[in-house]
């Protein structure tokens, strides 16, 4: 991936030489003309195309946005509840990544979720313990952030 990125700046600085035109319109212009150059020849590229981590880049950012405003919505109601029925609690979370770089995205995106906070990973690197602010059901928190938060971050470092 380093490579292409490399590659495709080089395209870009290439085509304002070529253009004789050096400001940051010629080079975006450049580098566009750069994806569309290694989308094209990628099968000779030893990596897959970097673009498509950076897709999955973006589907990360705009999963833990969502999740953000929904939790936050989630806060809001539970704070304007005249009767407080919250029931916290700390559970487990067995964990698929295995990296030290996914393991902490994966629990400071948790944390960053108003709602949840990541307390401990295990000695084991196979647990994040995780205190939620109002967790009816375990199993369905579990399956949640395994099947959004965890999918999608093994999806752009793997």
């Amino acid at each position: 991936m380093p490579l292409q990125i490399v590659m495709n700046i080089i395209i870009a600085i290439m085509w304002m030489f070529l253009s004789e035109t050096y400001n940051f319109t010629t080079f975006f212009v450049g580098y566009i003309l750069g994806i569309i150059l290694l989308f094209v020849l990628q099968r000779f590229v030893p990596d897959s195309f970097y673009m498509k981590r950076a897709w999955k880049f973006f589907l990360l950012v705009l999963l833990f946005i969502r999740e953000l405003v929904l939790s936050n919505i989630d806060i809001v109601k539970h704070v304007y509840k005249p009767k407080m029925d919250m029931q916290p609690g700390i559970f487990a979370l067995p964990i698929d990544v295995k990296t030290n770089f996914e393991i902490t995205l994966l629990a400071n995106l948790i944390s960053l979720t108003p709602g949840t906070l990541s307390v401990v990973v295990s000695e084991d690197h196979t647990k994040i313990f995780i205190h939620a602010m109002d967790m009816p059901d375990v199993q369905e928190s579990v399956n949640e952030i395994k099947n959004s938060f965890e999918k999608r971050i093994m999806e752009v470092t793997r």
